[in-house]
This record gives structure tokens, sequence and C-alpha cells, in this order.
């Protein structure tokens, strides 16, 4: 503890009587200084024990007295020290009743104590705290590091730091989820102050704040400080106490901060290094080595390996066509990325898959889940647990996406097309360590379904229980198909018969002809001749199982007329 007035009073050899103030003894006392001027307020701080011999004081005025003890007291003086038998022998009784109407601590020094002796013992006390302090202020650091060190890792650390500030502490990441609080009762309390805690992420990573009276204390005092080395915060860490810190639990909360940013804000050449780790991993698993994978991994993923899983792609909702080197969907497996490339990180992501990525890490780090993240080529590729918080936070940040780009396209939106906010995210279905190259294609597909259906987000269940139908509608689906039934629809233009539609209606009754010739309302020669005409004109054989698929995909991609209906009326034929 600081010295205080009540401390130098017992010290018996400074030998100083207390003859006003009593009940303010208690005050701490910064300095000790000497000053003769009948107004010495502008060259104080406050916090000073005042040394007079009112050599230059007019003493006898009562009243210019009051108004000289009101202006110390008014600018934070905590006591005035009188010295007896120097220009007065005893303290003046205008003086000594103007500090005992304001309460005012007044001491008497006596002549055999100069004024040096009280500063060397003020100074002296506060060497003495400064150093209590630093020392305890190491000893908050050592425990703090230990803790963060051990298995209990960040809440440890939040533990020491709550009990040596006598309050409470708080983690939030970068979304300003709470992610960790200390003592369990102050995860309330913490988390009423996500609000001020995002306005606070926005800030430089410098930033810090202070929040009084919050969850309906009016003597809780919350200071917020932003945890980063760059311009990017990466964290936000609360300490909450009943008064501002003092100099030993200021570096308490300086060394919290500087521990925190250390394992939220690693090395450049580290976090590459688990990248590329994280890639290579995922490199085996594409080419079917588990057991490498696994043994390669050891316990960095948890039991992330052990347990079903899901792979998950993203890329912005712009990407289409932009990133370097981008192929069709389909092309590679994953949306233009091949397994062996989807393997190698590097490139930036767009902001918005960059979101995703932190959002993704944040909630398996609030669960103590394990994830595999990959950047490649502007697009991530994830491993997520199964049912678990960080598969759950894809799909509710895809869901804002979508949300915020109006109901309609993403891409279309404000979140969409035109910035890099909005994100296409492709989903497997749960897969098996051994099963990842196959939910990587997976994955693939179903952003490719996305990215066509205007979604933010599609599982690959949702492709595999639906309709292939809806696919057709790709810009690409449909030149084939013009182009396959080009000659056909020529023919039938000439009013040289209904092929189209004869085509349509044997296809759909899987080559019976009596009832495909029904629903035409013509022959079944006259339906034979015609199929005859089409093997010609198109030169592939419809005993070919390949060209009767393709020829029926491509009537339902061009979307035609139901054919039957074009027949319907009219006179048989032949």
């Amino acid at each position: 503890m600081p010295i205080t007035l009540a401390s130098l009073v017992q010290n018996s050899s400074l030998k100083l009587a207390v003859l006003a103030g009593e009940g303010r003894l208690d005050a701490p006392v910064r300095w000790a200084h000497v000053s003769e001027l009948a107004d010495p307020v502008p060259y104080l701080d406050g916090g000073e024990l005042l040394l007079v011999t009112a050599m230059k004081l007019d003493v006898e005025d009562a009243e210019a007295m009051r108004r000289y003890v009101a202006r110390l007291d008014a600018a934070g003086v905590v006591g005035l020290g009188f010295a007896a038998g120097v220009a007065y022998d005893t303290v003046p009784p205008a003086l000594l009743d103007a500090a005992r109407e304001a309460g005012f601590p007044l001491l008497e020094v006596p002549r055999r104590t100069p004024f040096l002796a009280i500063v060397k013992a003020v100074s002296a006390a506060g060497a003495a705290e400064q150093y209590r302090a630093v020392k305890a202020g190491f000893e908050a650091q050592r425990e703090m590091t230990r803790a963060v060190l051990s298995a209990r890792g960040t809440s440890g650390l939040l533990a020491k730091l709550a009990a040596h500030v006598d309050g409470w502490a708080a983690l939030y990441d970068v979304s300003g989820a709470l992610v960790a609080a200390a003592p369990s009762w102050a995860s309330r309390r913490a988390a009423e102050l996500t609000d001020e805690v995002r306005r606070l992420r926005d800030r430089s990573a410098t930033a810090s704040a202070v929040v009084s009276g919050t969850g309906g204390r009016a003597g809780d005092r919350v200071e917020l400080q932003s945890i980063g080395s760059g311009r990017r915060v990466r964290a936000v860490l609360a300490v909450g106490t009943g008064a501002p810190p003092g100099t030993a639990e200021r570096y308490a909360v300086n060394s919290a901060v500087a521990l925190l940013t250390l394992t939220t804000e690693r090395s450049r050449a580290l976090l590459e290094a688990e990248q590329r780790l994280g890639a290579a991993v995922l490199r085996m698993l594409l080419a079917g080595e588990a057991d490498h994978a696994r043994a390669v991994a050891g316990s960095l993923y948890g039991t992330l390996l052990d347990e079903p899983l899901r792979v998950v792609v993203a890329e912005g909702a712009s990407a289409r066509g932009k990133a370097a080197g981008a192929r069709e969907p389909g092309a590679g497996g994953a949306a233009g990325a091949t397994p062996e490339e989807a393997g190698e990180p590097g490139g930036a992501l767009p902001a918005g898959v960059e979101a995703l990525a932190e959002k993704t890490e944040s909630a398996a780090a609030r669960a103590g889940e394990s994830v595999l993240l990959v950047r490649h080529d502007r697009r991530l590729v994830a491993l997520v647990a199964d049912g678990g918080a960080a598969a759950a936070a894809c799909a509710d940040f895809a869901s804002r996406t979508e949300t915020a780009a109006g109901g309609g396209p993403v891409g279309a939106g404000p979140m969409g097309a035109g910035t890099e906010h909005g994100v296409v995210v492709g989903v497997s279905a749960p897969a098996g360590l051994a099963s990842v190259a196959a939910a990587f294609k997976q994955a693939g597909q179903a952003l490719s379904v996305a990215r066509r259906r205007g979604r933010a987000l599609v599982e690959h269940e949702d492709v595999a229980s639906g309709s292939v139908l809806p696919l057709l509608a790709d810009e690409a689906v449909r030149a084939f198909a013009d182009g396959m039934l080009r000659a056909l629809y020529e023919h039938d233009a000439h009013g040289r018969g209904d092929l189209v539609a004869s085509l349509h209606a044997w296809l759909s009754r899987h080559g019976q002809w009596d009832a495909a010739a029904a629903d035409l309302g013509v022959h079944r020669h006259t339906l034979r001749y015609r199929m005859r005409r089409v093997e010609e004109i198109l030169g592939r054989s419809l005993d070919d199982p390949d060209v009767r698929m393709e020829l029926w995909l491509a009537l339902k991609a061009t979307a035609t007329v139901p054919p039957v209906q074009r027949d319907r009326g009219r006179p048989r034929r032949g």
C-alpha cells in the first residue's frame, strides 16, 4: 500500500502531531512539497503533503486562511505540514481554525524535524511501494505464463489475472463472442459487454476503453483492451474491478495483454508452417493415404480425424472466372481445384471467405473442437466435425450472407457481386477419414450447384435427394442440347414431319411402339419410319442407351412444349 498521512504520523523519527483533519489521515501521499507561495495550486498535481513555514502567508487574516485551505483542498492536496518554531512558535490560530472548519489535515512539524526528512520518508515509501508493485507484477507474469502454457491455457491465464486484480477477467474472439471468463460467475456480466467489444474490435489493435456501471452494478469498472500486434484486432480482453487498477494490477493487466497477444498473434513463420502441415495432411487424405495423414497430424487436430467429418469448400460469391486459372466447376473436383492443388496453401482469400474462416475457427475454439483449414487459390477448404460447432458456424454465416442479399441470389444483393463479402459454400455428406477424397468431390459438386442456384450454401445431401433436372438450366447444357437437336428442329420446320415430338413420345414410353404411337395419334409403322429418320439425320443409333439418355436430357434442357400435344387432334398419318 502507498504511504499515508497516518503512516507518517506513526513514524516515530518524524514526531509529527495531528492538529486537524483526524478523519482524513488515510489519504495516500504521492509526494511532499515545500512552497511558501500564497497560491501554490498552479504548481501542484494533487496528492501532495504541502510543507510551509508561513513566512509569506497572511496567517493573521482568518478569511485569507479559509480561502487558502479551501484552494489546497480543492486542488487535491492531502494535508498541510506547518513548521513550528521557525516563523511562528506554534500554528497561528486563524490557520488552525480554517483547517478544523474544513476538516483538512494539519500536521505540526517540530523544529528538530527538517522538511527534508519528511520528503525522504515519502520518497523512500514510494520507492518501496513501486518495488513491491513491480515484484508483484513480475510474479503475476510468471504465474500467468505458467497458466497459459498449462492444460488450462487461456482459461488458466484469466483465472490468475482475476485473482491479481481482485476482480474478474474475460476474453472475446474477433467476432465479439465470449470465449472464456474467470471466475465462472463473471460470464453473465461479461456477456453484457458484447456491443462495447464489437465497437472496440472495429478500431486499431492498440485500442482500449473503460466502461462503468455494467450489469446494473454502479461500482463496476471494466477496462477493455484489444489484442493484436498489427492493425488487425485478434481478440479483446475485459478486466472488471471495483476501482481503477493500481501499479501492481496495471503490471498484471499489461502482462496478460502481452501473453494473449503471443498466443493469438503467432509469428508468421509458425503460422505458415502450420498451414503447410495442414495442407500436407489434406493432400494425403485426398490421395487416399489416411494412415500417413494421421501419423503426420499426430495430436494437432485432436479427435477430428477419428470421428465423422465433413468437407467444406467456400469461395467468394463473385469469384467464378476471376480466380487465376479458374476452370468450370467440377473440372477438377472442387470448383476448379484438383485434389492435388486443393492441398497447396496460398492466395489471399476474399474478405467474406476470410470472415467465414475466422468464424469457423472461433466457433471451434469455443467448443473445444479442432478444424483443418487450407486456403488455396482464393478458396477455403475445411475439414470440420460432423454436427459440431464449426459446421454450424459455417451454415449460420452462409445463412446471414443469403439474408443480406435480400433473399435473392448471392452475388446479386449488397453482399454479392461487386463486393468481397458474399460467399458460396459447398458441404459434403458425413464421411470417414478414408473417404475424404470422395467427400471433397461431393463438396465441389455442392458448391457448383449452390452457384447455379444462387444459394449461399448447399449440402451434398440436398443435391442427392433432389432432381437432376434443375441442373440442366446451365447455359452450357442448353447449348449442347440445342446443338444435338438442331437438325431435327430444322427438319420439322420445313414441314417434313414431327420428328422432335415423335422422339419425345417414343423415349417417354421407353421405346414401346404401340404406346408411343397411341400418344401421338399415328400408326406404329409411321413412328418406326420417323425414328429411322432420326437415326439417319443424327447419325446415331437409338439402340445405344447412352444416345437415348443424351437425347432425353437434351429434350428436357430445351424445355419444349410437351410434344404429345402437337399431334393431338391431327389426322392420323400413314
